[in-house]
């Protein structure tokens, strides 16, 4: 049984804990190196355990007093009633009037959750249990294609929350992937797409996963049909399938799965609706990656390692429901992300793995969280009273140090940055040449540790950008005065270090459940729906409208604004 959530949400800047934030931010000078100095356990007071996660907050702007309002924030806007409406299935998707269930996907199986008069966890239970049998069949080479070979290509089609999850988590995740398989992800209507990544495989061996939950995106629709084609052209070149409706049919039933609940759909492609896996509308698409939009992935690491990855998001959740909200990473996180934004005026925020593995999370992040806080009316309809929102961004270190983290450290703009790393590398190689830490150039005896190098860096890049260094310093190092103010860093630029042991599946699910927990803070306290994404549609329908004016149509083309027109005409004269 759920219960009608509140309708109006608190307007944050009418209590008392906005005005103190308000007052302390106009009185706070940033001084981490003062700070540190006076509190010495300042690193441990501030630093936090959520599952596997190692969270060191301590290098962030605030002080005691700016903590304690943030939590006294968190109180007068209601997060842990909210929180609890959550998890407990009462509608909070308000403009949809749908419940917020991802946490039900991996919620486990023993935990009966009735909501809507249907119990969740069984269904989950349920359609994870197909995906595990299907993951099964085609590790093992029980799935065959026409001509009986096993599969050794997956090609996931999607797009959206439909491919960046699977695409993320399979990069991530690649030292669990089982020898002689691979996955690779079609996302964007650009034919290049799937040109390129059907481009070098052999179409007796290769395995399309089409995930639109609809099964009507457009860009997902339109890459399922040219891979068809492709399959079907493929094949009959190599004398697999006879040119023929009956081979044609035969070549899709082998060779194509979905992950979708649209199963007149699916069948009218050519799809067994057997072989169609689902997911419910309680479960946004950016939040879908532990659902059956997962499928591509549980195939590639295995059903046990894809249970890991789910019990990693769980133990994130238990943290979030159960943890004091002066303990709960999640909540301090979002509420960090509500002080920067809100009261100290930053724009963005970068997320920095030092982790190769993690190169597409930032991409993730960028969905996740802006998708689902880019908002300027709340819950109930109404203007926002605040800014909303920032931009994530990122790249892996040590790149980006290459790259944007001048701006980091020495531009105008305040930039919290998260950085993430972990203890035991996937790939535990030395440097036998010498030892990069002496600079000697000399062999080393048991080699170089090269992780240990790259940590190096990361610890550093939090230090330098929390710290700095003074004029004074510079000039000791025996710097011309005329560069020692273009050697000056100013440190007191905002940074969390988020250290685990290992990037395991269960780890990655911990990572991706925090940031998603994150995005809620900040959504409850900002008053918005963070679960809806009505900003994506408004583009897409005009593309279907502008679509007949690009093939030709001059009455299409008459009815756009003069620089539509005229793009779309010089288009077609360059295409001519």
């Amino acid at each position: 049984m759920t219960s009608e959530p509140a309708r109006v949400p608190v307007d944050a800047t009418t209590t008392h804990a906005w005005g103190s934030l308000t007052e302390l931010s106009k009185n706070l000078r940033p001084d981490l190196r003062g700070w540190f100095a006076e509190d010495p356990a300042r690193a441990g007071r501030l630093s936090h355990q959520a599952a596997d996660l190692h969270v060191d907050l301590s290098k962030n702007l605030v002080t005691d007093d700016v903590l304690a309002a943030l939590l006294a924030l968190a109180d007068e806007v209601g997060l842990a009633e909210r929180r609890d409406a959550m998890f407990a299935g009462e509608h909070i998707n308000v403009t949809e009037d749908r419940a917020v269930l991802h946490t039900a996907l991996r919620r486990p199986s023993d935990e009966p959750l009735t909501v809507d008069g249907q119990d969740v966890t069984a269904d989950v239970a349920d359609e994870l249990a197909k995906v595990y049998a299907f993951a099964e069949k085609v590790r093992s080479g029980e799935w065959t294609g026409v001509t009986g070979e096993p599969v050794r290509t997956i090609v996931n089609i999607g797009i959206g929350g439909s491919d960046l999850g699977p695409v993320m988590a399979y990069e991530a995740l690649e030292p669990y992937v089982q020898d002689g398989l691979e996955v690779r992800f079609v996302s964007n209507i650009d034919p290049t797409d799937v040109a390129q990544k059907t481009a070098d495989l052999d179409p007796t061996t290769t395995l399309f996963i089409v995930a639109s939950k609809t099964f009507g995106t457009l860009e997902t629709l339109t890459n399922a049909r040219l891979a068809r084609d492709w399959l079907w052209r493929s094949l009959v070149a190599a004398g697999a399938i006879e040119d023929s409706e009956e081979g044609r049919a035969d070549a899709v039933a082998k060779h194509f799965v979905a992950v979708s609940t649209a199963l007149d759909k699916v069948e009218a492609f050519g799809i067994d609706p057997a072989n169609a896996f689902g997911f419910w509308d309680w479960v946004g698409g950016r939040y879908s990656v532990d659902s059956a939009i997962g499928t591509s992935l549980a195939v590639a690491i295995g059903p046990d390692a894809f249970a890991d990855f789910l019990g990693g998001f769980h133990a994130m959740d238990e943290h979030f429901r159960t943890e004091p909200f002066e303990r709960n990473v999640p909540a301090l996180m979002g509420l960090l992300n509500v002080w920067y934004v809100n009261f100290r005026d930053a724009h963005t925020h970068a997320v920095l793995p030092y982790a190769q593995q993690l190169h597409r999370f930032p991409a993730y992040l960028q969905q996740l969280t802006m998708e689902s806080n880019g908002k300027s009316v709340r819950w109930d309809g109404t203007p926002v009273t605040t800014e909303t929102g920032e931009v994530f961004w990122g790249e892996p270190g040590t790149n980006g140090q290459h790259a944007f983290y001048q701006l980091i450290h020495q531009g105008t703009r305040l930039i919290p940055a998260d950085f993430i790393a972990v203890a035991n590398p996937a790939y535990p190689l030395t440097d036998a040449v010498g030892d990069p830490s002496t600079g000697s150039g000399e062999p080393a005896a048991e080699g170089a540790d090269v992780h240990g190098l790259f940590l190096a860096n990361f610890f550093a890049q939090t230090k330098a950008l929390a710290f700095g260094k003074t004029a004074d310093e510079v000039r000791a190092e025996g710097v011309a005065e005329d560069l020692v103010s273009a050697k000056v860093f100013s440190g007191n630029r905002p940074t969390t270090s988020i250290l685990a042991p290992a990037l395991t599946p269960a780890v990655l699910g911990q990572l991706v459940a925090l940031y998603e927990h994150i995005t809620f803070v900040q959504g409850v306290v900002w008053g918005i729906d963070s679960f809806d994404q009505w900003g994506v549609e408004l583009g897409k329908k005009l593309a279907l409208e502008i679509a007949p004016a690009v093939a030709g149509d001059e009455a299409a083309l008459a009815a756009q604004d003069p620089s539509t027109a005229a793009l779309i005409a010089k288009y077609r004269e360059l295409r001519a």
